[in-house]
């Protein structure tokens, strides 16, 4: 699919990310009318701030856009944001250099990029209820496109079935289409998790893969969208599977922990890594977050 403009599959992907954020908001609100009882219960329920952004060229004309979504302050969540973009125009310099630097095909030639995504990053009211960061693009140039993304779980304090739950949700959407997308016995934590200022990696790891292109965009659009559908862990889940804001398990824990808990760090676990099997077009990962926000897509 080189030298294609890809006109189809761009507005595929670009639909279902804007699809998945519709669905992630509607859940969210619903989750905040569902909570009847707990400390927040008496609370409004958090509603999203919905604002629209755009993205200008060099000559001010259009360049895409997409749309920011904010709660704050609800019955469950204490903030969450899902954002939504799509954006094209022409590489600056930097990127062009940087992309080059990292294999991209002809990008200094003919620097037209197209790229749409979607991020979230949720944060509960309850530190027993795990914090949640996932995002998720699809890239293209005149010569070359992929697929990136990832999710992690970020709780404030660890439940071991939480953490099971939520790597065996990933293994499984890994596992559908390749077994080694999933390396679980892969040692100590990858760079992306990594926060060099403190020393660790971050929560208790999840899924990351980058410049996706085996060949076949059906087949890594398939693997992108249920890798990039947030699971939920069993603390916020009822017996009978369904989401609800805090589990039975949950509901009798003091929402505010005492001071000394506060200060609990999670347990170093393993991070997984997702790489494709084929790289065909680029090598385009270490400096892609950045050349991302450059681009206006959300990036963790």
């Amino acid at each position: 699919m080189t030298d294609s403009t890809m006109t189809d599959e761009k507005a595929r992907a670009s639909a279902w990310f804007r699809a998945l954020r519709d669905e992630i908001v509607a859940a969210f609100e619903a989750l905040e009318d569902s909570q009847a009882s707990g400390p927040f219960a008496g609370a409004p329920a958090g509603r999203f701030e919905v604002s629209e952004t755009k993205r200008a060229s060099d000559d001010g004309s259009d360049a895409g856009g997409g749309l920011m979504s904010v709660m704050r302050g609800g019955r469950v969540f204490e903030k969450v944001g899902v954002n939504v973009s799509t954006v094209h125009g022409r590489l600056g310099d930097a990127a062009q250099k940087s992309m080059a630097a990292r294999g991209v095909p002809g990008i200094e030639a003919d620097p037209r990029f197209w790229a749409s995504g979607i991020s979230l990053v949720a944060h509960m009211q309850n530190p027993h209820t795990p914090a949640v960061h996932m995002n998720t693009r699809m890239f293209w140039t005149p010569n070359a496109w992929w697929f990136g993304g990832g999710a992690d779980l970020n709780p404030c304090i660890e439940y071991a079935d939480d953490t099971a739950h939520f790597h065996a949700e990933m293994q499984k959407a890994c596992d559908a289409h390749d077994p080694g997308y999933y390396p679980g016995s892969r040692p100590g934590p990858t760079k992306y998790f990594f926060v060099p200022h403190r020393g660790r990696a971050r929560g208790v790891g999840g899924i990351f893969y980058d410049d996706l292109n085996t060949g076949a965009w059906e087949a890594d659009f398939s693997f992108t969208r249920p890798s990039a559908a947030p699971s939920c862990p069993p603390s916020c889940r009822s017996p009978s599977g369904g989401a609800t804001p805090l589990g039975p398990r949950r509901t009798r824990i003091p929402a505010r922990p005492p001071r000394a808990l506060c200060r609990v760090q999670p347990r170093l676990r393993p991070r997984h890594q997702v790489r494709p099997r084929h790289r065909a077009r680029c090598q385009c990962r270490a400096d892609e977050p950045a050349a991302a926000r450059e681009m206006g897509v959300s990036g963790r």
